[in-house]
Parts: structure tokens; C-alpha cells; sequence
């Protein structure tokens, strides 16, 4: 499992989504979580929190949004030599598989299906933490 004291962003333009992520979050222990409501915001705190040195170690992002989607959101992450190692989870009801296997190709860490439930959240966490842990 990602550290407590890890800071996650959730970017989500569902107000109601946002909290119940947050929610489930908080439940879990992590205290560091901030929030955006596109993915254009989301990439302003990111590099914000980087120059801060206090720096977002996970991103729960939905795939549809305005402004920007979060699978642009990604590849902008990606694409960068500072934030590109930042833990990148995909919230979304976009459940086609072909839509899944271009978020793996663009780097995402796992895939979060809505509707959810607070222990597939704990699940795809875990998940995601052994996974990035056994890479290093």
C-alpha cells in the first residue's frame, strides 16, 4: 500500500465523485489529498506541488473531463522528465477494452472501473504499490 503521508490528487469533475474518492481516502489514512475538477487544473497543481518540493506521489483521475481529458492529462505526465514517474491511476466508467489497452500504452499504473467500491480502491492501491515497489 502507497505510504500515508503520500499526496494524491484526485481529478474529477464530478463534485460528488471527488468527495466519495476523497472519503474513501481519508478512511484509508492518507491525510495529503487534494483535488481538481479537469485535467488542466490537475497538471497546475502537479507541477505546482513539484517546484513546492512537496511533490503529488499519486493521481486518481477520471478520463472524461472538459478542458482536458485525463488520458491527455496522462500523456502530458509521461511526456515530462520531472513528473513523469508520478503513480497514475484511471477512474473511470470507460470499461472498453480497447480504451483500457491505449491508457496502458500511454503508462497508466491501473484502471479503476466505475461503479467502484471502497475496497476496490484499497485493492487497485495495493495493487499498484506492489507492482511499482518490485520495479525499483
Amino acid at each position: 500500500m502507497f505510504p500515508k503521508e503520500t499526496k494524491i490528487l484526485i481529478i474529477e469533475d464530478s463534485p460528488s465523485m471527488r468527495k466519495t474518492i476523497k472519503t474513501i481516502l481519508g478512511k484509508l489514512g492518507f491525510k495529503h489529498i487534494y483535488e481538481a475538477g479537469d485535467g488542466t487544473n490537475g497538471f497546475t497543481i502537479i507541477e505546482t506541488q513539484h517546484m513546492a518540493n512537496e511533490p503529488i506521489g499519486l493521481v486518481l483521475c477520471d478520463w472524461w473531463m472538459p478542458k482536458e481529458s485525463g488520458l491527455d492529462l496522462l500523456k502530458r505526465v509521461r511526456e515530462s522528465n520531472t513528473l513523469s514517474n508520478i503513480s497514475f491511476i484511471m477512474v473511470t466508467a470507460e470499461g472498453e477494452k480497447s480504451k483500457i489497452l491505449e491508457a496502458i500504452r500511454e503508462g497508466v499504473d491501473n484502471y479503476i472501473v466505475k461503479p467502484f467500491s471502497p475496497r476496490d480502491i484499497k485493492t487497485k492501491l495495493a495493487e499498484t504499490w506492489a507492482r511499482l515497489s518490485q520495479a525499483k
